[in-house]
């Protein structure tokens, strides 16, 4: 297993395949095993990365996440770039990925080449979102189904890893900060916003979208008519033959 360091704290890492490189950053919650069903796919055509965020899945456990959870995440992905000396990078981002994903590419524009920003909430926490995340959480703990995921992902320690995930989405959202620390018009590299019309998380993409589109007019929008969250896995086959095109084209 491949791992670097990042603040003091171990953090593993991936790559498959060859080609152009290409970081997958996943969700809130999540490891990079949720990528296992589109894995294949991405690595036949590129040097694919997945990175464990700080305190998930096999990188070493973190007391607690950091209130700028996905600023803090975002320098995590730039050290990883940083130790495997990559420019021109390709990154797509899902969930609370694609958040950390844009902050990676405000922050670090020189080592990007395109940004998909995949079933994300903009830039802001969503009020819904957040009035609910708490009782969502604990119900969820009770289903077979989230409590296989959150073990596969994380191993049997997932209960703190999701509780603390819940307290820091609570923490940031109570000091009223954009997700990014620079303003979307400030994003110049080429970038796909996508996600799923059905969304069950995020509400009204298309509106979040247009907004977003309207403060920056090069971010380039494309919304599935159906699937759920995320739209990279409930839309897999299209979802990457969208992306595949795309990439090439720029």
């Amino acid at each position: 297993m491949s791992y670097f360091k990042f603040n003091n704290k171990k953090i593993y890492f991936k790559i498959t395949g060859s080609g152009d490189p290409l970081l997958l950053v996943h969700g809130n919650t999540l490891s990079s095993k949720m990528f296992l069903p589109v894995i294949k796919m991405f690595a036949k055509e590129f040097k694919t990365i997945v990175i464990d965020l700080p305190g998930h899945g096999k990188s070493e456990r973190l007391e607690r996440f950091e209130t700028d959870f996905w600023f803090n995440n975002a320098l995590a992905c730039n050290a990883l770039l940083e130790e495997l000396d990559l420019d021109n990078v390709l990154v797509i981002g899902t969930s609370g990925g694609a958040l950390t994903g844009i902050n990676l590419c405000l922050e670090f524009p020189e080592r990007i080449r395109y940004l998909v920003a995949d079933s994300f909430e903009g830039e802001y926490p969503l009020d819904t979102y957040i009035d609910s995340i708490e009782e969502d959480r604990n119900r969820d703990k009770k289903k077979f189904l989230a409590k296989l995921i959150w073990f596969y992902c994380h191993g049997r320690d997932w209960r703190k890893i999701v509780d603390m995930d819940t307290e820091v989405n609570i923490e940031f959202s109570k000091s009223g900060n954009s997700f990014f620390h620079k303003s979307i018009t400030a994003l110049k590299i080429p970038t796909l916003i996508t996600g799923s019309l059905k969304d069950e998380y995020c509400d009204h993409l298309d509106i979040i979208y247009s907004g977003l589109q309207k403060k920056n007019q090069d971010l380039s929008v494309h919304i599935f008519e159906s699937g759920g969250h995320p739209a990279m896995l409930s839309n897999k086959n299209d979802f990457f033959k969208l992306v595949v095109d795309r990439i090439k084209d720029c």
